[in-house]
């Protein structure tokens, strides 16, 4: 509960809605696998930067939880980095996903002092080449394990007002057709899951619950889920997909299956290590698949900006 109290501190969300959250955790023995996940992501980067000659160290810090972002930077002041590079663990752009984390840096730099490191964050890679094609490596096999099932891509809702001003819908629309496209499957739909905001607050829609009981209305038998607005297999990917939505796949008579997330992909880590490389030698190309071409390295002004207080 602690955890969740740090995660919704300053937003408007019911207590009935934290309760219920906090159940999900309790489901698993208590425990958010995002941690695990998290650091399996540093371990891996760790060790493929070691490999190519790199000797960058990489260090892991939290929005809500230990170890938070201050004291990370307390540890790299105190060993000498003077300056950094912050992955953070969204390909798309939104307030949450973006901004939100620059914020964080900041304050955490205020409360650290005159030896903190600079901080620089990478680009978006949503429409990254190498990061489409582990996506469609995962989702290939999940199709073939459910031949002629529909496919439906999810990702974590916002509020409407934090969506429009940022690429997020954009940005996750693109993804899905370059995606889709790759495995011939142009026949797709994007759902939304997980939204904790007040009822009265509008939030992304469709629902996936929506989704679900629309494909089965029109006579699927099947669904694929992929879960592409997460990298990793945490709260709202085990809970809300491989329990919440399993069980309403089940009411529906539809076999599903559900794609891993990536952030554990052995190509993942490669990919980490193309960003920091295109920071560092500003002659690299940047790489970018489909209409738009590779995000900028600061995002433009008035990007992704806060929604207004819900009162």
């Amino acid at each position: 509960m602690p955890f969740l109290e740090n995660v919704l501190r300053g937003r408007n969300v019911p207590r009935a809605r934290l309760d219920e959250v906090a159940g999900h955790y309790y489901h698993f023995d208590g425990r958010s696998p995002i941690a695990a996940a998290t650091r399996g992501i540093i371990a891996d980067l760790q060790r493929e930067l070691e490999q190519h000659g790199s000797r960058l160290p990489v260090y892991g810090g939290n929005r809500n939880w230990h170890p938070f972002l201050a004291d990370t930077l307390r540890q790299m002041a105190g060993d000498g980095i003077r300056r950094a590079l912050a992955i953070v663990t969204s390909a798309f752009g939104s307030y949450s996903g973006c901004r939100q984390y620059l914020e964080d840096i900041a304050r955490a730099r205020a409360e650290v002092g005159a030896a903190v490191p600079e901080v620089d964050k990478i680009r978006l890679f949503y429409n990254h080449p190498a990061y489409l094609a582990l996506w469609r490596e995962r989702l290939a096999a999940g199709l073939a394990r459910l031949p002629g099932a529909a496919l439906v891509f999810t990702a974590h809702s916002i509020p409407t007002a934090m969506a429009a001003t940022g690429p997020y819908e954009a940005q996750l629309a693109e993804a899905c057709a370059l995606i889709a496209s790759g495995v011939g499957a142009p026949r797709w739909r994007l759902a939304y899951q997980s939204r904790s905001g007040p009822p009265q607050q509008p939030w992304l829609e469709p629902s996936l619950d929506t989704v679900l009981g629309q494909l089965h209305a029109e006579g699927a038998t099947g669904v694929v889920l992929a879960p592409l607005g997460f990298l990793s297999d945490h709260m709202e990917v085990v809970y809300d997909l491989d329990v919440e939505a399993a069980a309403r796949c089940r009411e529906l008579g539809l076999a599903m299956e559900r794609i891993r997330t990536v952030g554990d992909h052995p190509g993942f880590a490669p990919l980490l290590r193309t960003l920091i490389a295109e920071r560092l030698d500003p002659t690299l190309a940047r790489l970018a698949a489909g209409p738009r071409p590779a995000w900028p390295d600061a995002c433009p002004q008035g990007c992704c900006l806060p929604p207004p207080r819900q009162r």
